[in-house]
């Protein structure tokens, strides 16, 4: 009976934020209870609030260099190297497999065997430099309330490939942690959009329209391409939809 409320009680929810977390960062976080992972999918709803948190830490941070007087393009490559080191690049890496296996393989399970090849091609090369290259430039036109809405946004628009798209392969960590509930869907979008909304009025909202529609492109080409999802869909989904934020918010501004 214990053990059941642990995991399925009202406060099971709030064990679902340190989860996220240690599944989408290299925070130094605390060991946590085998029953904080019982339930990996439902977690997806606070995938936007590690958005949240790794965007305070990086405002913290652009805030701090600024004091010190580096010049913008400085303080947003620092700040890139900073995400790059408090995620372990895994969504970057999620986008160059996605590239050289989607583009580079002529059927579905070789591109699934490409995807999962940890050597990089020339396709994940030049997707990580033009992604890169214009996140860089997009952190040093936003201010903090932009990085924050690009973080929780981004971090959202994984969750709806996770639940309409069935799983490319039966292995790997998108398998592991299993397809969501609707509910968790919705309160992880819910979530992101009130939060950049909140931040950034009608532009956030836009923003919000922009990373669904990213999310949505990414998940027709999977489905096209190895009929499903995997971790390195839903990486390359995250970082895509970032960049197109913030490209979004500056040329918003």
């Amino acid at each position: 009976m214990a053990q059941n409320e642990t995991d399925t009680g009202p406060l099971a929810r709030l064990w679902d934020v340190p989860a996220a977390l240690v599944l989408l960062t290299r925070l130094p976080l605390p060991t946590l209870p085998d029953h904080a992972f019982a339930h990996g999918a439902r977690a997806v709803w606070a995938y936007p609030l590690v958005g949240l948190v790794l965007g305070l830490i990086l405002s913290a941070m652009s805030l701090a260099l600024t004091w010190l007087g580096l010049p913008q393009m400085m303080v947003a490559g620092v700040l890139l190297g900073a995400l790059l080191m408090l995620t372990g690049a895994m969504h970057e890496d999620g986008l160059a497999d996605t590239a050289d296996g989607l583009w580079g393989g002529q059927t579905r399970d070789r591109r699934l065997e490409i995807m999962k090849d940890s050597r990089i091609g020339a396709y994940g090369v030049l997707a990580l430099i033009v992604v890169m290259g214009l996140r860089w430039l997009g952190l040093a036109e936003v201010d903090w309330t932009g990085i924050i809405a690009a973080l929780m946004l981004s971090r959202a628009a994984m969750t709806p490939l996770m639940l309409a798209l069935p799983h490319a392969r039966s292995t790997g960590l998108s398998h592991s942690v299993g397809a969501p509930e609707t509910g968790a869907v919705l309160g992880a979008v819910l979530i992101a959009v009130v939060g950049a909304g909140v931040l950034l009025g009608i532009a956030g909202l836009f923003a919000a329209l922009i990373a669904g529609a990213v999310a949505v492109s990414v998940g027709l080409i999977a489905k096209a391409k190895i009929a499903g999802q995997t971790g390195d869909v839903l990486g390359a989904t995250c970082a895509l939809s970032e960049v197109a934020v913030l490209l979004a918010l500056v040329a918003m501004a």
